[in-house]
């Protein structure tokens, strides 16, 4: 609206001139032969912008010919000007036109034409452009003053208060109403964040016995765990002021905005103490100080995370206001932050175990038309090193697929089709392959799927395929174990199955292709952290490169000399070719078998664990005796005994 009335403005002083009611445009030939007839009575001549208004007589304006200019009204009478001129028109030079039409008036019979020159008024010039000034300083305060939010002196959001908070408060009728009763898995995490609420409930429990009410705690995990579930959760629980807002709302391209905006945030949570305030994703604030600082000017984020030091732990800091924060990034922020006193407890929210994925199934399944086929246990174990947030995508997924296919109820196979849709992308059946490339896929897949069958410590198979899904020609699905530490015959056994395909593609057909990229890629990262990292390498020995806290304190060089770089180099391109040449023989000597499996993939293009039992029957490393589980005894075994062993 501001703009348009602006535009309006301008728009009037510019244009003022240029109309002139019914002014029409006259030729010079016709001016000429109106002088001549005596038809003019005055002409003015605009010096400034070469223009000719021209007026006609009242004896003139009494006939047919001009008869329309006859009660003719002023343009502007409020700007003083009394009739508007009858015509107008352009002349290249005002000073040639003069001479000329002084030379036509004395030829013609009517000498009392007059020609009155006009110059530019300075001062009316100049009050029409201070009135166009200050329609432009108008329209800029109403856009940056008002249009960011309340009045220019003191609303909420305006200019003058970019420095005020921008959390978002939750309080009576607006509070959440998520409890821990929503939250399911994560049961170590919600113990410690319940002594959270207790404290800020019942805080005498506590304090009588001379213990201090924690400043804060931090949540840490891997994305999509449920850090700020568990964060609603306090919020819907504990029935104080909630303040939630992201690191990077305190981020802004001027100068002291952030350090203003945490005073803000914590003035308004003091006033309102009991309270609670959560930093989602506080890295964007909480880096490590004087990293990565190539400016050596002074850095606002710096300046935003001192004042945050200094309000969660400095003089003054008394009030009864528990800070909540959120990262999967904590090995990126300042130690200053993550000290008792400020985070005093750090709350690991990791992936969920078995026994947790099976309650977060159960809670997303709730709203899911079910059909009796599905089985929670079943798809608990079917998901390893999902997060809660994948396990409601599944659900979701699967849903949608149930629902592309017209049924009725969600089954079994529709949440299969969801995880393989999800891990490997969209099947691509329409892509068309020649037979030949067919062909090879189909043995780099059965490569895969043998040496996963036939070694000891490799991923139990699922299933494999060789239809098209996302950018990958084919794949092999395993069902990886949960387990907490990995041993070194478990790592060459994984890198011998992921080189599998490659070294059936050699056996094969005598060459290789570049099929394996993604394989090579892995075992590449796998060596490089067995030798660098987890020090199982006996040249390299129990050395390890790994900078737990990630501040990379090394900078830009490497931790080791470069005669240790060439050892790596040697030992990470003579453990993978170990494992290539370990698969090559694994294939050689069942070569029958996984030309059956490999002509398998090709007329069924799906196979399942079942169809490589039958083709190399039992894994020989999972039928284990009683003699290989226990250690040999001389005595009898009681239950007790096999109890603890």
């Amino acid at each position: 609206m501001y703009a348009i009335i602006g535009l309006l403005l301008i728009g009037f002083f510019f244009l003022v001139p240029s109309i002139g009611g019914q002014t029409k445009n006259l030729d010079r030939g016709t001016f000429n032969s109106y002088i001549q007839k005596g038809y003019i009575d005055q002409v003015d001549l605009d010096l400034e912008n070469n223009k000719v208004a021209v007026y006609l007589t009242d004896a003139a304006l009494n006939t047919e010919e001009f008869k329309q200019f006859k009660n003719q009204e002023p343009s502007f009478p409020s700007l003083g000007t009394s009739v508007s001129p009858n015509f107008s028109f352009t002349v290249a030079d005002a000073g040639n036109f003069e001479k000329e039409f002084n030379e036509i008036v004395a030829k013609s019979p009517n000498k009392n034409v007059k020609l009155i020159t006009k110059t530019p008024d300075a001062f009316s010039k100049m009050f029409i452009q201070i009135l166009i000034w200050i329609a432009f300083i108008g329209l800029v305060y109403f856009f940056l003053f008002r249009k960011m939010g309340g009045s220019a002196g003191g609303g909420q959001g305006g200019i003058f208060n970019v420095g005020k908070s921008k959390a978002k408060l939750f309080e009576g009728d607006d509070h959440i109403k998520t409890t821990f009763k929503d939250v399911a898995g994560l049961e170590g995490a919600k113990e410690e964040i319940e002594e959270i609420v207790e404290f800020l409930r019942n805080p005498d429990k506590f304090t009588k016995l001379g213990g201090k009410i924690p400043k804060g705690a931090l949540l840490v995990g891997p994305p999509g765990t449920g850090k700020t579930l568990l964060a609603k959760a306090v919020a819907g629980e504990a029935k104080v002021p909630f303040f939630s807002l992201s690191g990077s709302d305190f981020v802004e391209m001027f100068v002291g905005v952030g350090a203003s905006r945490v005073r803000d945030l914590f003035k308004n949570a003091k006033e309102k103490s009991p309270s609670i305030i959560f930093i989602d994703e506080i890295d964007a604030i909480g880096r490590a100080r004087g990293k990565s600082n190539f400016s050596g000017s002074n850095d606002e984020r710096e300046n935003t995370l001192n004042q945050l030091l200094t309000e969660m732990d400095g003089f003054g800091t008394e009030a009864n206001v528990i800070v909540l924060a959120a990262t999967n990034r904590a090995d990126i922020l300042d130690k200053a932050l993550t000290r008792p006193g400020r985070f005093d407890r750090t709350v690991h929210v990791d992936l969920p175990e078995l026994n947790e994925r099976k309650e977060i199934f159960k809670v997303h399944l709730r709203p899911l038309k079910l059909g009796e086929d599905v089985d929670v246990d079943f798809l608990a174990k079917q998901t390893p090193g999902f997060s809660g947030a994948d396990i409601f995508n599944v659900c979701n997924e699967s849903a949608l697929v149930a629902a592309r296919k017209n049924k009725e109820v969600v089954e079994k196979q529709d949440f299969l089709d969801a995880v393989d849709r999800i891990i490997g992308g969209l099947e691509k059946k329409s892509k068309v392959i020649k037979p030949q490339e067919k062909k090879r896929i189909a043995y780099h897949e059965a490569g895969h799927a043998a040496i996963g069958w036939l070694t000891e410590h490799a991923a139990p198979l699922v299933k494999v395929t060789i239809v098209p899904r996302g950018r990958s020609l084919g794949a092999a699905w395993y069902l990886p174990e949960e387990r907490q530490i990995t041993t070194t015959e478990q790592m060459l056994d994984e890198m011998c199955t992921t080189m599998g395909g490659r070294a059936a593609e050699e056996v094969v057909f005598g060459n290789i292709s570049t099929g394996a990229l993604s394989d090579l890629e892995k075992v590449t990262k796998q060596a490089n952290a067995m030798i660098t990292i987890y020090g199982l390498n006996k040249e390299i020995g129990n050395v390890s490169y790994y900078d737990s806290s990630g501040q990379n304190e090394y900078g830009f060089s490497k931790p080791y000399s470069e005669v240790t770089a060439q050892v790596i180099d040697r030992e990470i391109k003579a453990m993978i070719e170990e494992q290539y040449e370990r698969a090559k023989d694994i294939l050689r000597a069942n070569r029958d078998k996984v030309d059956l499996l490999a002509q398998k993939l090709i007329d069924k293009e799906v196979i399942f664990k079942e169809d490589l039992e039958e083709i190399f029957g039992p894994r020989p490393h999972e039928v284990q005796t009683t003699e290989e589980i226990l250690p040999e005894v001389k005595e009898p075994i009681t239950e007790t005994e096999i109890v603890n062993e």
